[in-house]
């Protein structure tokens, strides 16, 4: 029984040295400046292996943590193996992120290393200095040249095992800033064995999967659920830099993709081409996502030849608790997710905390089956030991997501409890938002709320309150509001809409009337006072 990720990828090293372990498509490698084609198991243990002497050399061991901005290429896969055989953990660093983030990332995990893209160093340690970090980046292809630890791994001496950190993985939640989620050896190697074990529409053939995500290596989903799947049951792994939908297909093809990851956009993005007689011209046997269109999910299955398998999952359960629609009747076109499974208990509660009758929304839920209800999901908040236990409160993880259960078991997706936007399958923090939006010389308060999007399911609306001596709202200021937020923060947490208001709802005690806000939010687009400012929201080079 293997103890830790790099154990398991070993493992199927030595047991399939000459197969294809990751396989970079003519898109990837355009985008990313390097070569197409595979790199094998035994070549990539080796590059493991002379990182790993690197690393220890260098001093990092258990307890270090080491952040990674390098997207979604090969390199952030074989230092994250590296440093986890050292028992040290990585922290995922979004390359969309800008100074008030990387501030607040590197001050709350206390990172003393990233390895990073050459173009972003400067960044890094700017953010470093103004979080009062001592700090060192390195390139990621720098083998020879590792900055020395600044200080000695904080577990030296013990053992390196499941309850190890294994990754720091940054979600929005429903308040104040992004929550960094401990996640464990035992929590990526139970996603890698859940998903191995999967059967019905979704069995997994042994050394012969190759499995294509755009996904970010950021997210859970690809480090935890694509990734680990190729590591437990061998076969190959298909990471793109992102979702390009005219080439998607050919990429698909080219990598002889036999499983495909995917978010509820994307079928919406494919489905908006004309057909063609090459739609089936692939290999993909069936899609694994969530949030698929209801109105889209038959035609795709129809037009493109594989099923649309729809789960549950958060980062911060893992694969404990996911809930996957993999067998009969998977009640296409209803966000329908699956059944409760054997190792995990379910309740779905209304706002007293009393179970909800079959067919009525309640909160999800959730906790393992067994002695320990924690087993396996992530470890807890870091230096937020309040917000962790009130996850937890009764000794059930309460998720935030509103779900229905129908008499026969099945599970239905409702809407989510929690304030947190969801474009393109990027969670925001709507408070994290207005806290930037608050600095700008303009700006008395603001309050952010999703509104519908066609295409990316919700997009970032901002209400804006503007100060009594700023001049009257216009293009031109809704330009510098949203120019002032591209400055801090992602482009996609900007406002895609900004709205210029008298005054926001309050409730008596003077907080965000956040029930209010959301209904203000869905009138709002179209209106004279509502700017629209999409086509400012681009991804940075």
């Amino acid at each position: 029984m293997h103890a830790t990720v790099h154990a398991v990828f070993a493992a199927t090293a030595r047991r399939t040295p000459e197969a294809e372990f990751l396989f970079t498509e003519s898109v990837t490698a355009a985008a990313y400046g390097i070569p197409a084609g595979a790199i094998r198991w035994g070549e990539a243990s080796a590059a493991v292996e002379r990182l790993r002497i690197a690393y220890a050399a260098a001093g990092y061991g258990h307890g270090h943590r080491v952040g990674l901005l390098l997207e979604n290429r090969p390199a952030f896969l074989l230092h994250w193996l590296a440093l986890n055989a050292l028992g040290a953990s990585v922290v995922p660093i979004n390359a969309e992120m800008r100074s008030a983030e990387l501030i607040y990332l590197i001050g709350h995990s206390e990172i003393s290393l990233a390895v990073t893209l050459p173009e972003r160093a400067a960044d890094l340690r700017a953010a470093a200095a103004e979080a009062g970090i001592a700090f060192d980046t390195m390139d990621a292809e720098a083998v020879d040249a590792i900055p020395p630890a600044r200080s000695a791994a904080p577990h030296a001496g013990r053992p390196i095992g499941a309850d190890t950190e294994c990754a720091l993985l940054y979600t929005s939640g429903t308040t104040g800033r992004p929550k960094g989620c401990i996640l464990s050896n035992a929590y990526f190697l139970c996603a890698g064995d859940w998903y191995a074990a999967l059967d019905g529409v979704c069995g997994i053939r042994r050394d012969a999967e190759r499995v294509i995500t755009p996904l970010p290596l950021n997210h859970m989903n690809a480090m935890a659920f694509s990734t680990m799947v190729v590591l437990v049951a061998g076969g190959c792994l298909v990471q793109l830099d992102r979702f390009h939908p005219k080439s998607w297909l050919q990429s698909a093809r080219e990598s002889g993709a036999t499983i495909a990851h995917y978010l509820g956009v994307m079928p919406a993005m494919l489905l908006s081409a004309p057909p063609s007689p090459s739609d089936r011209d692939h290999a993909i046997r069936w899609g694994f996502g969530a949030g698929v269109d209801r109105k889209n999910h038959g035609p795709f299955e129809q037009r493109f030849g594989f099923p649309l398998v729809e789960a549950w999952a958060m980062t911060e359960t893992g694969a404990a608790a996911c809930v996957m629609a993999n067998r009969e009747p998977r009640l296409v076109g209803t966000s329908c997710f699956g059944r409760q499974t054997n190792f995990m208990e379910v309740r779905l509660v209304d706002d007293e905390g009393r179970d909800v009758a079959a067919d009525a929304p309640g909160e999800l839920l959730v906790r393992s089956a067994g002695a320990d209800p924690r087993a396996r999901f992530f470890s807890g908040y870091l230096k937020d030991e309040q917000a962790t236990a009130e996850a937890w409160t009764d000794g059930w993880f309460h998720t935030g997501d509103l779900v229905r259960r129908d008499v026969e078991g099945n599970f239905f997706f409702v809407d989510r409890k929690k304030n947190v936007i969801r474009r393109s399958g990027e969670n925001i923090s709507a408070v994290e938002v207005e806290s930037v939006l608050n600095q700008h010389p303009a700006v008395k308060t603001s309050a952010v709320a999703a509104t519908p999007d066609a295409v990316r399911g919700d997009e970032v609306l901002a209400c804006i309150v503007l100060r009594e001596d700023a001049a009257s709202g216009s293009e031109q200021l809704a330009a510098s509001i949203v120019d002032h937020a591209l400055a801090q923060l992602a482009y996609y947490k900007a406002p895609g809409y900004v709205a210029f208001v008298d005054a926001l709802p309050l409730t008596a005690s003077q907080k965000i009337q956040r029930g209010q806000l959301r209904v203000l939010a869905q009138a709002l687009p179209g209106q004279a006072h509502c700017i629209d400012t999409r086509a400012m929201k681009k991804r940075q080079s």
